[in-house]
């Protein structure tokens, strides 16, 4: 046999030549913090499900962002967690409601410095937990929670969101959220459209974060883990009703989904790495099995590689700072 004319090795020889041909770099710009601050916390409370992660007090919000600013990384996604909860979720548009008035704090602190997001849906606030208002049969009524969801994006927007990340998969949601932003001169925020989101049991720790009240599941509204072409469908309307960026949730188990999606359109593709993702890694890791800050970056790796131009990521401020850092 003779020696292979082709050595690919070659460019893997050193660090630097690694580097120069590596087709895939991480950078700190293109990742995305999810945040949870909570009402009436004196101090953070730690996440059991989730180490590392804790639900903030409005000053360490603040003091969490700006480490993420001064880290490079690109935008904060804030949850709330309110105090009271009702049926329809009434905090979720309330001007003082924990939320917007997180929004209205982090637009003043570092606004100029990176986007500052809003999750847009009520599961946080409903006392049922369900990210819409429930009919007398107890299902959720999509009409009637598109007129919460287009209330709460002129609250957010009023509070200082630049970018609202709508993520109730409730049809038509972007078209209405759109056009009641317009019809107030704000054309100016983003869209960000959960467009393939799936009913996945990946979520898990984050209902601890959130304090879920959820009864029941979501799979009347989130899409079927097996379903593949749906989500194209799924994202072609959420582009066609305005959407300026759309998003596949979650990342690592739906790879194949979020390729096919930055495929399809022509607006930016975003990913979200879970609660889920997150606890598996740090759960492996702190037993041994892996190296966690390998894995960490791997994961985003492909999350990158497959498609998507930014990702949401727990992990922000710890991986842009290690890049930062060389």
């Amino acid at each position: 046999m003779p020696f292979p004319a082709e050595r690919p090795r070659r460019l893997r020889a050193t660090p630097a030549l690694r580097s120069l041909s590596a087709q895939e770099h991480l950078a700190p710009q293109r990742l995305v913090l999810p945040v949870f601050v909570k009402e009436g916390l004196r101090e953070p409370s730690p996440m059991q499900s989730m180490p590392g992660v804790v639900q903030h007090t409005m000053t360490s919000l603040v003091d969490a962002a700006q480490e993420a600013v001064a880290a490079g990384v690109g935008g904060i996604m804030v949850f709330g967690v309110p105090a009271v909860r009702d049926a329809r979720g009434s905090g979720a548009d309330d001007p003082e409601g924990v939320l917007n008035t997180a929004l209205r704090v982090l637009d003043e602190a570092v606004g100029s410095d990176c986007v500052v997001m809003a999750d847009l849906c009520l599961d946080e606030f409903t006392d049922h937990g369900h990210c819409g208002v429930l009919d007398d049969a107890g299902r959720v009524d999509n009409d009637a929670t598109l007129e919460r969801y287009a209330s709460m994006a002129l609250a957010q927007a009023e509070a200082g969101a630049s970018l609202l990340g709508l993520s109730g998969m409730m049809d038509g949601q972007t078209g209405v959220v759109r056009s009641a932003l317009d019809a107030v001169g704000r054309s100016d925020v983003v869209l960000l459209a959960y467009a393939a989101k799936y009913a996945s049991a990946f979520y898990g720790p984050f209902r601890e974060a959130v304090e879920s009240t959820l009864q029941g599941d979501r799979r009347a509204y989130q899409m079927d883990p097996g379903n593949r072409r749906e989500a194209l469908r799924e994202v072609r309307l959420d582009v066609a009703e305005g959407a300026d960026v759309v998003m596949v949730k979650p990342a690592l188990p739906y790879l194949d989904v979020l390729s096919d999606v930055a495929a399809a359109v022509d607006v930016p593709v975003w990913a979200y790495q879970v609660s889920g993702e997150y606890a598996m890694v740090e759960a492996a890791a702190a037993a041994g099995m892996i190296d966690r800050q390998r894995a960490i970056l791997e994961s985003l790796v492909s999350v990158q590689r497959a498609g998507a131009t930014a990702t949401l990521t727990y992990w922000a401020t710890e991986v842009a700072d290690l890049l930062r850092r060389g």
